[in-house]
């Protein structure tokens, strides 16, 4: 079972930036797509960024331009560098390889308020 410990959310103002960790355990970390996602209570968990093991990297519309997701595979850990902050990226942040059927980590909270 991989294990998944997202760190790096904290409080920040309008405009701000927070960058994201998630490190995972085991050694099929460097072979799989990787995934950002985010959750706020009552709404289903939503993909933000995704990464191949190659580099390539995909967004949604409401994040494009704002984020960026980066990988270092000697160290099984994925970024979510995120930059001009909204009030509505206030959720949890988890990752997960993509598609894959590991357990969800405790996540990350980032909150954007003035």
């Amino acid at each position: 079972q991989v294990r998944l410990v997202e760190s790096g959310g904290g409080l920040v103002q309008p405009g701000g930036s927070l960058r994201l960790s998630c490190t995972a355990s085991g050694s099929v970390f460097s072979s799989v797509t990787m995934g950002w996602y985010r959750q706020t209570p009552g709404k289903v968990r939503e993909l933000v960024a995704e990464i191949t093991r190659s580099g390539s990297t995909i967004y949604p519309d409401s994040v494009k331009g704002r984020f960026a997701i980066s990988r270092d595979n000697a160290k099984n850990t994925v970024y979510l560098q995120m930059n001009t902050l909204k009030p509505e990226d206030t959720a949890v942040y988890y990752c997960n390889g993509a598609g894959l059927p590991w357990g969800w980590g405790q996540g990350t909270q980032v909150t954007v308020s003035s």
